[in-house]
């Protein structure tokens, strides 16, 4: 018999973590070669957003999709799966010689990536309780920040290097590692040998939240009849597209509207994504803190969202008014912060059981892909034309929106509602 592993569930975070990083690394690849691409390729920055835009009409539709084979196959399976198409389909952009053969490589990745935060939101809700939901999709979210992060200077060695093209075929390679691991180590709870017993009772007594129920055993007709459907996925809705925004656009606003060149964006161009990061993982540890203090798991999460909500336009009027760019990149930091602060896509497994979690947050996620689509299109008008000024207005104002879609249409956090 296999030693156990103590603390199991933690390892398992972190290998969704790097899921999750891979992920991001692929999809922000282009964001980092953005300028340099545009100008090898002649591409302008509305074709650069109808490229974005490719990326996120795929996305959208495959984000829903993806949610109900994560719920049908299961997450080794699934995540065996989807992790090698987009490692693939990102390797393809190294062969893109005009703009419409990279927006249909931008498709294919779009595609293959949307069913990442389904299958991690699952895997959470199979291996933790709920008072360490918030802390464990903190840390397995923390990936789109380190992805992001590892990107400025791992994607900008690669280009100065070996160029641009390399740098599609060496990030995408590594997802290939990954996915071996991942079938070698994953396991459901019960079925896990290095799981240790008293680990499986404190997750078996708080995740058994009933007998599993494959998902055609509940439509998604019955999902969309429920409040608290609409309000997890109106908040992906009003806050995904800040997401896209910080992801695409961030890197393209330091280098063209405060003079950052490639080699600047390898020296400095990853604070923004450690902010990310960080923001990541207080999303859970400042509410699992508070719970420790005797706080609900509800008002420990609205607490911390209504703080950050706050928060927002105060940063995004001091990135527009900065005087240097040194302010301006620790502003965006600062919101980068509060958006992974705010955690949007914990709220499923704060609400719903673990068998339709995985359907809830691909619709979710669908809206949000579908609003993030449209406004692509519309920040590259806005910046081409104007500045980036009035998107990160906008942006700013949208968590404010989405606290308040919450408090309606969702209610209490933490109670688990019977499907």
């Amino acid at each position: 018999m296999p030693k156990p592993i103590k603390n199991l569930r933690w390892y398992i975070a972190v290998l969704l973590c790097l899921s999750t990083e891979l992920n991001y690394l692929d999809r922000q690849t282009l964001s980092v070669l953005a300028t340099t691409i545009q100008k090898d390729l002649g591409l302008t920055t509305v074709q650069y957003s109808y490229i974005t835009s490719a990326f996120l009409m795929s996305y959208t539709v495959m984000y829903l999709i993806g949610g109900r084979l994560i719920d049908r196959l299961g997450t080794r399976i699934g995540l065996m799966i989807f992790v090698s198409a987009w490692s693939l389909s990102n390797m393809m952009h190294g062969l893109a010689r005009t703009a419409f053969q990279l927006g249909m490589f931008r498709f294919l990745l779009g595609a293959t990536e949307a069913a990442n935060i389904p299958a991690g939101v699952k895997a959470v809700s199979e291996w933790f309780p709920m008072r360490e939901r918030a802390l464990a999709i903190g840390i397995f979210n923390a990936g789109t920040a380190i992805g992001a992060t590892v990107a400025a200077p791992l994607v900008s060695f690669i280009a100065l290097t070996l160029g641009w093209r390399a740098a599609f075929v060496i990030t995408g390679a590594l997802g290939f590692v990954w996915m071996i691991v991942w079938v070698l180590f994953y396991r459901l709870p019960a079925d896990h040998k290095r799981l240790g017993d008293d680990e499986r009772r404190l997750i078996a007594g708080d995740v058994a939240d009933g007998p599993v129920v494959r998902p055609a055993a509940v439509p998604l007709g019955r999902l969309l009849r429920m409040r608290e459907t609409w309000g997890c996925a109106l908040a992906r809705f009003l806050t995904d597209p800040v997401t896209y925004f910080l992801i695409f656009w961030v890197p393209k606003y330091l280098q063209e509207a405060r003079g950052f060149g490639l080699a600047d964006m390898a020296k400095f161009g990853w604070i923004p994504y450690v902010a990310l990061t960080v923001g990541n993982l207080c999303s859970g540890a400042i509410p699992r803190i508070l719970v420790g203090c005797g706080w609900t798991v509800n008002r420990a999460r609205k607490t911390t969202m209504l703080v950050v909500s706050c928060a927002m336009p105060l940063l995004a009027l001091v990135v527009v008014r900065a005087s240097s760019p040194a302010l301006a990149l620790a502003a965006v930091a600062g919101l980068m912060f509060g958006h992974a602060a705010w955690g949007n896509i914990t709220l499923p497994v704060e609400v719903f059981p673990g068998h339709v979690i995985a359907t809830v947050t691909g619709f979710g996620g669908a809206l949000g892909g579908l609003a993030g689509a449209c406004s692509q299109i519309g920040i590259g008008y806005v910046v081409q034309k104007f500045s980036f000024g009035p998107i990160f207005a906008i942006c700013s104002g949208m968590y404010l929106l989405a606290f308040c879609a919450v408090q309606w249409l969702i209610g209490d956090l933490g109670r688990v509602r019977a499907v």
